[in-house]
């Protein structure tokens, strides 16, 4: 057994892995939380048979519903976002990555990264500004 994720053929496949996971982490947290499955369904305003298609990763369960899922329960997506930008970029995910059910420290250093390439995106801004003109008053 690899310690790496299984690598999806396809697109097809990848959603539904990410689904899967997404699934097993939300009803791991509705369990974890005390939320049964009618208060959950109710707080997104779906069916409790609606929410366990989620829980069970069916294939045909959209991620926007996921999401809406994950939000209701205090949850952040990074569990969703993650798997897809590894793909996007053919890298392999941890095993253990996928079956945590905190991913703030990842999520944390993604955002030092965001925060500072916008710190330095505007910084670039701002010298552009504050620099003369070559030319020359007009």
């Amino acid at each position: 057994m690899t310690t790496q994720s299984p690598r999806p053929s396809d697109d097809v496949e990848l959603f539904s892995l990410i689904k899967q996971m997404s699934g097993r982490r939300i009803e791991r947290r509705r369990r974890r939380d005390h939320v049964s499955q009618s208060r959950l369904a109710e707080a997104v305003g779906r069916s409790v048979r609606w929410l366990r298609e989620i829980e069970a990763g069916i294939a045909t369960s959209i991620l926007e519903d996921h999401l809406r899922c994950a939000h209701s329960l205090g949850m952040t997506t990074a569990h969703i976002f993650i798997p897809l930008l590894a793909v996007e970029y053919n890298m392999p995910i941890p095993r253990e990555l996928l079956m945590m059910d905190d991913l703030w420290e990842v999520e944390q250093a993604w955002i030092e990264v965001l925060s500072l390439h916008h710190t330095r995106a505007q910084s670039r801004k701002a010298l552009q500004f504050s620099s003369p003109d070559p030319l020359g008053p007009k």
